[in-house]
């Protein structure tokens, strides 16, 4: 048994950060400058034939941006609906104390 691994301390490492979320990534990429290293490294590699063209790189690009613009506004659309569809409710339960107030003078 060897005394010197006992009297070894342990290191604490620190915590591992939580990853970032989808509005977090897409912040960082939207406040990234054209010459970003991470845009930048495709133009410095040679080509890859088994890599696809560039032009198909940045058609599929673009669709995964016009996906990610057209769910957010599904996602505010969806909240308008909502929005309405409680004042609907609310003013045909309103529409109906009404019905029942008149009817209720009217007798």
């Amino acid at each position: 048994m060897s005394i010197g691994s006992k009297t070894k301390k342990r290191v604490v490492l620190p915590s591992r950060p939580d990853p970032p979320s989808v509005e977090q990534i897409l912040e960082d990429i939207n406040q990234a400058p054209p010459n970003d290293p991470a845009f930048s490294i495709l133009e410095q590699t040679g080509p890859d034939p088994s890599r696809p063209s560039d032009s198909s790189v940045e058609l599929r690009f673009q669709q995964c941006r016009r996906y990610l613009e057209l769910n957010e506004r599904l996602q505010e659309a969806r909240g308008r609906l909502l929005q309405q569809r409680e004042e609907l409710r609310a003013a045909g339960e309103q529409l109906e104390n009404d019905i029942a107030e008149v009817k209720g003078h009217a007798l």
